[in-house]
């Protein structure tokens, strides 16, 4: 196992201070050579799961935003529930969300909200990786992933829409809470399945993905001719590797050169080149143009994208928070559907907002255990009952709310939906089948996802 210091990261309420690690798992880097990805995606298609054009993007609010104030409002519940906004009306006829999402107000018949999603895991560790797995194992006393994300399964599987570009990416970096990639990694699917970060902030004027710059010294000419010498060598070490692994590691390295020498990810990463109209509209700020780069991406043929965007652990001074990110969320949604709406990209690029669970439906004291008021004004506590995801594009239907939760937002009160569920509707978005099973670290074959279904009255 190689692990590299990548810097702290900031205390979750559970008081432990994460720190960033890339950590390579040699034993998992060759689990799943080529000839096996092969076979998967003959069986995929073989059962039923049609090829499709089309991509998603995750945008992650990793710390946990509370459905009480965003998606799933309850006006008419006590004040201790119903907290410090407003619902106004959207261009939906019965669908509500609150007032701090003017913009997206305007353009509801592009998302559909389930409403009532549930895990029931108020653990931050527990309910990510329910969230991103679909699987249990991780928690607050042992955070190590267990399970690959099911993005990175899906764009295992797939591959990028168009080459010369990574299937699964992340921007600015994946993050988990706290932890990267943490459950955003390919785990026993080997560490090329992790998502490809594009690191710094797409919001400065300098910004510059690191990992596509040539090393000094090096030409593209040099590179066409070492990668032809390793080539070379490589045939003479095929004809006697029965693993697959050499087949792997070759293609993760092909895409690594295809990515570097093209010039199809080096203009896709180019936000400079992007209107500053369009890039106003999302918000001058790392968050906006964080998903601007996103769309760029899956524009020029990424499968996976998923952008983080953290911060959202608030037990206290909900006001103060909530009004500061609310707003950006606001004009970087809003702005992204339009936006892929007006480039005819937004029946194959499925948009997906959420984190890893909500907030208490009751408001707290502000106090954290202490004097109220001690710690700040009240806040919300951790809460995997019920919350909310948004997802539109990629052939679901807009303007549509699936379940409900109760008069105090406290569970689901109709079709509860699960995180399986939401996977299974992600697969169908991207034609993958979920029954195909892969080789976990121990041998043993586990299915791509765990029993749910197509959430139906989205497609």
């Amino acid at each position: 196992m190689f692990r590299i210091e990548m810097g702290a990261t900031q205390r979750y309420c559970d008081g432990v201070s994460r720190r960033n690690f890339v950590q390579l798992g040699l034993a998992g880097m060759g689990a799943i050579g080529l000839p096996q990805i092969l076979r998967a995606k003959e069986l995929s298609q073989s059962q039923g799961s049609s090829a499709k054009d089309t991509s998603i993007i995750l945008i992650w609010l990793d710390g946990g935003p509370g459905h009480m104030d965003t998606y799933d409002l309850k006006p008419q519940a006590p004040a201790e529930y119903r907290g410090l906004w407003n619902p106004i009306r959207t261009n939906v006829d019965g669908f509500e969300i609150t007032e701090l999402f003017p913009k997206q107000a305007k353009c509801a018949d592009k998302f559909s909200v389930v409403r009532s999603l549930h895990h029931n895991q108020g653990d931050h560790f527990t309910a990510g990786h329910y969230m991103l797995t679909g699987r249990g194992g991780a928690s607050g006393a042992d955070t190590q992933g267990k399970s690959p994300f099911v993005g990175a399964i899906a764009s295992k599987l797939t591959g990028p829409r168009k080459p010369g570009m990574p299937a699964h990416a992340a921007v600015p970096y994946a993050m988990s809470i706290g932890l990267r990639p943490g459950y955003f990694g390919g785990n026993y699917l080997g560490v090329s399945s992790n998502p490809f970060e594009t690191e710094g902030d797409p919001n400065a004027s300098n910004f510059q993905v690191s990992n596509m710059q040539l090393p000094g010294g090096m030409s593209i000419q040099r590179l066409e001719d070492r990668s032809t010498l390793a080539k070379q060598f490589d045939r003479l070490r095929r004809d006697v590797d029965n693993s697959g692994m050499l087949e792997s590691m070759n293609r993760f390295d092909r895409q690594a050169y295809d990515m570097v020498a093209g010039d199809a990810a080096r203009k896709a990463f180019d936000i400079s080149t992007e209107d500053p109209r369009n890039r106003d509209r999302y918000g001058r700020n790392s968050w906006g143009q964080s998903t601007l780069l996103a769309r760029r991406l899956v524009e020029a043929g990424s499968t996976m994208v998923t952008v983080h965007l953290g911060g959202w652990d608030h037990h206290w001074d909900l006001k103060t928070g909530y009004e500061r990110v609310l707003p950006m969320v606001d004009s970087l949604v809003s702005a992204l559907f339009e936006d892929l709406s007006q480039r005819g990209l937004l029946d194959k690029t499925l948009v997906m907002l959420c984190g890893e669970f909500s907030r208490t439906p009751r408001m707290n004291d502000g106090g954290n255990g202490g004097a109220p008021m001690s710690m700040g004004t009240p806040g919300r506590d951790h809460w995997g009952n019920a919350m909310c995801c948004l997802m539109g594009g990629g052939g679901v239907q807009g303007g549509q709310i699936v379940g409900s939760t109760n008069r105090l937002g406290e569970a689901p009160q109709d079709r509860p939906i699960t995180p399986a569920d939401i996977h299974h509707t992600m697969f169908n978005v991207l034609g993958v089948d979920p029954t195909v099973n892969f080789l976990n670290h121990a041998g043993r074959p586990i299915p791509a996802l765990e029993p749910g279904a197509v959430i139906h009255e989205l497609m």
